[in-house]
């Protein structure tokens, strides 16, 4: 079953024009997840991080975010009353970003954690991750989705092939001038390419911020608002590690990025090689539940441009 229904949310510096999705669930593969979920940990294990303190404002909640551990982990809560969110102190003109979350564990149905690249203005660009609560033993929906002056529209979800509440794990945004790839633990789920070309928009000219937050929206979030939120297992708490930004910091109009040296920012024209590409399909066979691209009735018109690209 897919239900739509499209809601405004204004909390904190995000708005979201969202259209929840509810699908049946699938049977996983075991020995490829075996081999995936293995390779995660040790990607999660040599991740490094920044300091929370040095690169990161806690901007709403009232006091519910928090920088702990001399800055090296950073919790944002949910209650009844305010969720909590935080922001980047840098702007970003591409990037490569990576987010250590643990997700709120339990009963989390009903709230949704975010963690997303979006610039300013009424006709932003944005780049996001949001991870839809569920009940206990019922899987997380990881939904991700491209803004390009204001307009998304662009939605894909996934379940992962782990417990994201059990332990930290990699959450990665490449941005690059040809790309974007959304990557769990190092293992791509979605590719959305530079299709200009095709008339199809790319965020590529507007500096973003790294965003997060943790927050209510049982309205919609599970089962399209059939399952509330059960405030007797509140506070809600998301917990971060090892924010690492290695990007083009844009400052006074300028970008820090040289020109005349791209080796040192490989990801600026980085691409999924042989077995990132196998990685992928892999995912999208497996774990995606939702893809805009194959979503006939929601487009009678005729599907969005690139879904029809090769």
């Amino acid at each position: 079953m897919q239900m739509h229904s499209n809601q405004t949310w204004k909390g904190g510096t995000k708005s979201i024009n969202y259209t929840c999705i509810v699908v049946p669930t699938k049977q996983h593969p075991s020995l490829f997840t075996t081999l995936i979920h293995s390779m995660s940990r040790l990607f999660v294990m040599v991740a490094s991080g920044a300091n929370f303190n040095q690169d990161i404002d806690v901007t709403w909640g009232d006091g519910r975010g928090k920088i702990l551990e001399n800055g090296n982990l950073l919790t944002l809560t949910l209650d009844k009353f305010s969720g909590s969110g935080f922001q980047s102190k840098n702007q970003y003109l591409f990037g490569k970003i990576d987010m250590n979350i643990k997700l709120v564990p339990g009963n989390s149905a009903g709230t949704v954690t975010t963690y997303y690249l979006r610039s300013e203005g009424s006709t932003w660009d944005e780049i996001d991750f949001e991870f839809l609560g569920n009940l206990s033993g019922d899987p997380y929906i990881v939904h991700t989705n491209v803004y390009t002056q204001g307009k998304g529209d662009k939605e894909q979800q996934f379940y992962l092939w782990f417990d994201p509440t059990k332990d930290f794990h990699t959450y990665s945004l490449l941005w690059n001038p040809q790309r974007i790839t959304f990557s769990v633990d190092g293992t791509p789920i979605r590719e959305f390419k530079n299709l200009e070309s095709m008339g199809v928009a790319f965020p590529k000219s507007q500096p973003m911020r790294v965003y997060s937050s943790l927050w209510n929206a049982d309205d919609w979030a599970t089962r399209g608002g059939l399952v509330k939120t059960d405030w007797s297992k509140a506070p809600f708490t998301a917990a971060y590690r090892n924010y690492k930004a290695d990007a083009c910091v844009w400052s006074s109009g300028k970008s820090s990025c040289s020109s005349t040296s791209p080796s040192q920012n490989s990801w600026l024209s980085q691409e999924l090689d042989i077995t990132s590409q196998e990685r992928l399909k892999w995912v999208q066979k497996n774990y995606m539940i939702y893809n805009y691209c194959t979503d006939t009735k929601r487009f009678p018109q005729g599907l969005p441009k690139e879904c029809t690209s090769p």
